[in-house]
């Protein structure tokens, strides 16, 4: 795998992400990553640090720059529990639960995000504003309703399939009400 031009398909797809979802400045961003998938294999089979370092590391720069707060969903061993700042917890009033996150129990995802995070901290349940999906990995529980599918650019990063997903408010009232 070329890791250099891994790093730069991750930088051109979550900019078109933020852009396309309309996300801002302190809003939440759920990531999915499978890095099995994205190195060609079975998710959960062929996880790389390496991998999850390059995308998370560009991801966490991008929506860093932008104030908005990141949340690393971890896999099935973890109940998809997610790892986010200490800050953004206590933002969102959220609460902490007591796990690290490992290769094989979390994912390469959320050991980047641990070691990237100033003060990381685990969380059950989250209600971002949109997120990213690389591998397949069913972030749409931590998007509040109503999702809207976002298609981002670049369809596959490596050997993963790649979607999104933003939300809008419910609409409500029947045809007699108008909306923005």
């Amino acid at each position: 795998m070329d890791l250099v031009q891994l790093k730069n398909e991750t930088a051109a797809l979550i900019a078109d992400v933020i852009e396309k979802t309309g996300i801002q400045a302190g809003q939440l961003f759920v990531l999915g990553l499978s890095s099995s998938e994205v190195n060609g294999g079975v998710i959960g089979h062929a996880s790389s640090a390496e991998i999850g370092e390059i995308i998370v590391g560009e991801i966490f720069r991008q929506l860093t720059e932008k104030k908005i707060y990141l949340a690393v969903q971890g896999c099935e061993h973890l109940n998809r529990a997610l790892l986010l700042e200490r800050t953004a917890a206590d933002a969102f009033g959220y609460d902490e639960v007591s796990v690290i996150p490992q290769l094989h129990a979390g994912g390469s995802g959320q050991v980047a995000a641990y070691q990237l995070f100033k003060d990381p901290v685990e969380v059950e349940h989250i209600t971002a504003f949109a997120g990213l999906d690389i591998g397949d990995t069913s972030i749409g529980m931590h998007v509040k309703h109503v999702q809207i599918p976002v298609r981002p650019m670049i369809k596959e990063l490596g050997g993963a399939h790649v979607t999104a997903l933003t939300s809008r408010p419910k609409l409500i009232g029947g045809e007699r009400a108008k909306y923005n």
